[in-house]
C-alpha cells in the first residue's frame, strides 16, 4: 500500500513537472517522513551503513568502529544524527520513502537509488569505496550536470555556462570564487559530499568523488527538482539566516574618500532623491599600518567623528547604514601581531610578506582556530560593531588556500556580533565555500575589470555560483578595475537592481554614484534603483522564502523548467522570484535582444505586451538613451510593490499595492515583514500573510488567510489590481463592495471599495481590501 502511494505520488509529480509551472511561494519547513530503518553492510574496511535522514535524502557513509566518520565544515553542525534503527538481513535489502526507493543487492555488492516510480537514477558497484575517500555513481548517460565550482573574477572564458563536466576542483577559490562538494541535475538527484575539499570526475555517465586524503567518507544523495535539491541542501549544510531589510536596497562602496566627501555624497543622493541605504568603506576607514589595532580602529584624520560612533550617527540620521573592509592580515610589529605571535595565531607554514598598502610586514591570521576568531572578533566589535560599522566587507581571505579561512572569518564576526547585539549581521567576501552561508554570508565576483565584456561574463558568475548554494551574490557594480562608459555604467546599474546584493565600487579614487556618468545615464540608473525599492516588500519576503526553504531571489530558469533543453545552460535570462523574468542588455550599443520565454504567458513589465512562452522573442532596446530593462512578470503572478522612498524604513509603509494577472490555475504569494532588524522573526515576531489568486470563467477570486506571525507591521490596506480584467461587481466576503468613479477616489479612500478602468496591461480593476485579515474578494464580469 505504501508503494502504491509513493508510485502515484511519483507520477502526480512528473505530471506537475510537464505542466506549465505555477509557483507558489515556499511554506515553513515540515517534518518529513523518515525510516528509523538502515542497512549495515559488512566491508574489509568495517562496513557501510546507509540511512534516510529525510524522505528524499540518502546518506550513505563509511564506518569506522561502528560510527560515522567526523563531519566537515560543509555540514551544519546542528544537523541531527543519522537514525539507529536495524536493518533487514534479506538477500535484497531495501530502504523506501515517499520520494526515494533503495535497493542494496547483496549477491551483486550494487546499490540502487531509485525515485517513487521506481525510476533508476543512481547506480553504486562499490559502496565499500567510501572507507578509501572515494566513490562513483553511474548515472544514464546525457543527463546534465550543475555544481562544485563557479568562476574566478579573471577567467576570460565562461563559454560553459552553468553547465559542468570533466575533473573539477571542489574549492573555496579565490576572486570570487565559489564552490561546494555537490554535483546535481535536472534529471532529479544531487550527490553532496561531507569533505572540505576533494575533486569530482563529471563523465557522460558517471560521477566520480575523490576526498583529499583516503579516509573514511559519507555522502548525501538527494532525489527531487532543482528546487527540492536544494531545500535539502539547505537542511543538511544550514539555512541562511536574514540579512537587514536595508541590504535589500542599494550599496554605494568606494575606495579613496574622507568623512567631508562621504557626507556630501550621501547629501547629494538625499537632494536628488536617488534612493540609498548602505554606504561601505575601504581601507580609508581604517588607522592600517599603525601600531595599537590600527587594523581595527578607525582613521582619525580622515574621519573625525569616526571613533566614538558620532559619524555613524550623522549618517544613520539621513538614512545610511555604514559598513567597512576587514582584512584577515595583521602587521607583526605591533600590539596586536606580536600577540598572534605568542599564541600561535598565523597561518601555518606562511612567510612574512610585504602589505600592498602600508609597506610594512603582515602575516594572516588562522580562522580555523577557535582562539584566534575569539580574540579577532572581540577586536571588531570594540573597535568597529561599537562605533558604528555595522555590517563586514571581509576582503582577501581568499589567499591562503584553505577552503574554510574565509568561512571561518566571517563566522568570528558572525558570532560576537550575534553575542553582543541584536541587529543582524550582513556581510560581503570574496569567496564561497558551502556551510558560509550559516554566517550572514554573502558573495560579490571579485575584483572584476570594468567594461561590457566583464559586465556580461557576470551573468554566468552568478547562476553558477547560486547553484552551488552561493544564494546571496553580488558584484563590483561598474566594474572594479578601470573607469565605465556612461552606457556601461547606467547598463550594470540596471543589471545590478536584478541581483540578490545591489552594490557598486571602483578602485583607488573611482567614483560610482550616478551623476559622476552624465545627465543621460544617471536618469537611467536613477529609474532602475527607484524600481529596485519599489519592489522592496516583493524582495524582502523572498529574503524569507530563501531563509525558509533554501532557494534564493535569484534563480536561474532550469530551477523552474528543469526538462526544457532551451534553458539548461541559459545564463541570458533569470527568475528573480518566481514570477519576475530579467534579461539585461549587456551588449554596447545594442537595438534588439532576442530573449528565449521559457512555457506559460508573458508580459512585458513595461509596455503591458503580451507573449506566448516557449519561444524566442524579438524586443527592441533603446541604443541611445539606455532607459529600458528588458522585463517580464509571469501569468499568475502577484507582485507587491509600495511607494518608492529614499530608503528603507523612511516611513511607515501603510498600504501595499498588489499587481495580479490572474490565471485558471490557483497561484499565491507569501507576503513577508517583521522589525527589518534584529533575530525576533527567529522566535515568531513576524507577519506571513499567504496571498491567492485564480479566474474560473468570468470570475476572478483573490483571498488573505489570516496572518501568521506576532508581528503586526503599519500596514493597513492593500490596493489590488487585477490585470486584464473588467469587472462589473466586487464583493468582500459574499458582500457587494462600493465602487467608486474613479481610481483617485479609490486612492484617497480609508475603506475597502473599488474601480475599474485601463493601464499599460489594459483592463484593470483596482480593489482596495484590508490587510491583516481573511477575507475574500469576488469579483464578476457579467453583471
Amino acid at each position: 500500500m505504501i508503494r502504491s502511494s509513493a508510485l502515484l505520488a511519483g507520477i502526480f509529480a512528473t505530471m506537475l513537472a510537464l505542466a506549465p509551472a505555477v509557483p507558489a511561494m515556499a511554506k515553513a519547513p515540515t517534518t518529513s517522513s523518515t525510516t528509523s530503518e538502515r542497512i549495515d553492510i559488512p566491508t574489509d574496511t568495517g562496513g557501510v551503513r546507509i540511512t534516510l535522514p529525510a524522505a528524499n535524502v540518502v546518506h550513505l557513509s563509511a564506518l569506522v568502529d561502528g560510527k560515522s566518520p567526523a563531519r566537515s565544515m560543509v555540514i551544519d553542525p546542528a544537523l541531527a544524527s543519522a537514525p539507529t534503527g536495524t536493518g533487514e538481513a534479506t538477500t535484497a535489502l531495501t530502504l523506501d520513502s515517499p520520494q526515494v526507493n533503495v535497493r542494496y543487492d547483496r549477491a551483486a555488492h550494487s546499490l540502487s537509488i531509485a525515485d517513487a516510480q521506481d525510476h533508476v537514477l543512481l547506480h553504486i558497484a562499490d559502496v565499500s569505496a567510501l572507507a578509501h575517500g572515494k566513490l562513483s555513481l553511474g548515472h544514464a548517460a546525457g543527463d546534465p550536470m550543475y555544481g562544485v565550482s563557479g568562476y574566478d573574477a579573471f577567467t576570460s572564458d565562461v563559454g560553459a555556462g552553468m553547465l559542468r563536466q570533466g575533473k573539477l576542483e571542489a574549492k573555496a577559490g579565490e576572486q570570487g570564487w565559489a564552490g561546494a562538494p555537490l554535483a546535481w541535475s535536472t534529471a532529479g538527484y544531487a550527490v553532496l559530499a561531507d569533505i572540505d575539499g576533494g575533486h569530482f570526475m563529471l563523465a557522460p555517465a558517471s560521477i566520480d568523488i575523490a576526498a583529499p586524503e583516503a579516509t573514511p567518507l559519507g555522502v548525501y544523495v538527494i532525489v527531487g527538482a532543482p528546487k527540492a535539491i536544494f531545500a535539502a541542501v539547505a537542511d543538511l549544510s544550514g539555512h541562511t539566516p536574514l540579512f537587514p531589510k536595508w541590504a535589500m536596497g542599494f550599496t554605494n562602496s568606494q575606495w579613496g574618500i574622507d568623512q567631508k566627501e562621504l557626507l556630501q555624497i550621501v547629501d547629494t543622493y538625499r537632494a536628488r532623491h536617488i534612493p540609498i541605504d548602505n554606504f561601505t568603506l575601504d581601507f580609508d576607514w581604517k588607522a592600517w599600518g599603525e601600531d595599537n589595532y590600527g587594523e581595527f580602529r578607525w582613521n582619525p584624520a580622515k574621519f573625525p567623528d569616526g571613533p566614538g560612533g558620532a559619524l555613524a550617527k550623522q549618517l544613520h540620521a539621513r538614512g545610511i547604514q555604514l559598513t567597512g573592509i576587514m582584512k584577515p592580515r595583521l602587521h607583526v610589529d605591533t600590539v596586536e601581531g606580536r600577540y598572534a605571535t605568542e599564541h600561535d595565531f598565523w597561518v601555518p607554514g606562511e612567510k612574512v610578506s610585504d602589505d600592498y598598502f602600508s609597506h610594512k610586514p603582515v602575516k594572516n591570521i588562522d580562522f580555523d582556530i577557535p582562539a584566534a576568531r575569539t580574540w579577532f572578533a572581540e577586536l571588531a566589535m570594540k573597535y568597529g560593531f561599537d562605533q558604528g560599522i555595522v555590517g563586514w566587507w571581509n576582503d582577501e581571505a581568499d589567499t591562503t588556500g584553505s577552503d574554510t579561512e574565509f568561512m571561518n572569518m566571517q563566522r568570528a564576526l558572525y558570532e560576537a556580533q550575534r553575542a553582543q547585539s541584536k541587529l543582524r549581521v550582513w556581510s560581503v567576501n570574496r569567496n564561497f565555500w558551502l556551510g558560509s552561508q550559516r554566517y550572514a554570508y554573502g558573495l560579490w565576483s571579485g575584483d572584476i575589470d570594468t567594461g561590457f565584456a566583464s559586465m556580461a561574463g557576470q551573468r554566468a558568475r552568478m547562476l553558477s555560483a547560486i547553484n552551488v548554494g552561493a544564494m546571496q551574490w553580488g558584484m563590483d557594480g561598474g566594474g572594479f578595475k578601470g573607469h565605465p562608459s556612461n552606457e556601461n555604467y547606467a547598463r550594470w546599474i540596471q543589471f545590478g537592481a536584478f541581483t540578490p546584493i545591489f552594490r557598486v565600487h571602483g578602485a583607488f579614487d573611482e567614483k560610482r554614484q550616478p551623476w559622476v556618468y552624465g545627465p543621460v545615464a544617471e536618469k537611467s540608473a536613477t529609474a532602475a534603483i527607484r524600481l529596485r525599492y519599489a519592489l522592496i516588500p516583493y524582495i524582502y519576503s523572498y529574503e524569507y522564502a530563501r531563509h525558509v526553504d533554501g532557494v534564493g531571489l535569484v534563480r536561474p530558469l532550469l530551477f523552474d523548467w528543469p526538462h526544457d533543453p532551451k534553458v539548461a545552460n541559459d545564463v541570458d535570462s533569470w527568475l528573480f522570484g518566481d514570477y519576475l523574468l530579467v534579461s539585461p542588455v549587456v551588449q554596447q550599443g545594442q537595438t534588439e535582444k532576442h530573449i528565449y520565454l521559457p512555457a506559460g504567458t508573458w508580459l512585458d513589465w513595461f509596455t503591458g505586451k503580451s507573449y506566448a512562452g516557449g519561444q524566442t522573442i524579438t524586443l527592441a532596446v533603446d541604443a541611445t538613451r539606455w532607459s529600458d530593462i528588458p522585463l517580464f512578470v509571469r501569468e499568475g503572478a502577484i507582485v507587491p510593490t509600495q511607494a518608492v522612498q529614499d530608503y528603507v524604513g523612511q516611513k511607515p509603509v501603510t498600504e501595499i499595492s498588489l499587481d495580479a494577472f490572474p490565471t485558471d490555475q490557483r497561484t499565491s504569494f507569501d507576503y513577508y515583514d517583521d522589525d527589518g532588524s534584529t533575530y525576533a522573526y527567529e522566535h515568531g515576531a513576524y507577519f506571513r500573510q499567504s496571498l491567492s489568486l485564480q479566474q474560473h470563467g468570468d470570475t476572478v477570486i483573490f483571498t488573505t488567510a489570516l496572518p501568521e506571525g506576532s508581528f503586526r507591521p503599519a500596514l493597513r490596506s492593500y490596493l489590488l489590481k487585477i490585470h486584464g480584467y473588467a469587472a462589473q461587481n466586487v464583493s468582500l466576503d459574499g458582500k457587494p463592495l462600493a465602487t467608486q468613479a474613479d481610481t483617485a477616489g479609490l486612492q484617497g479612500a480609508t475603506t475597502p471599495g473599488w474601480a475599474s478602468g485601463h493601464d499599460r496591461f489594459g483592463a484593470v480593476t483596482w480593489v482596495r481590501l484590508p490587510a491583516g485579515k481573511s477575507v475574500t474578494i469576488t469579483l464578476h464580469e457579467g453583471r
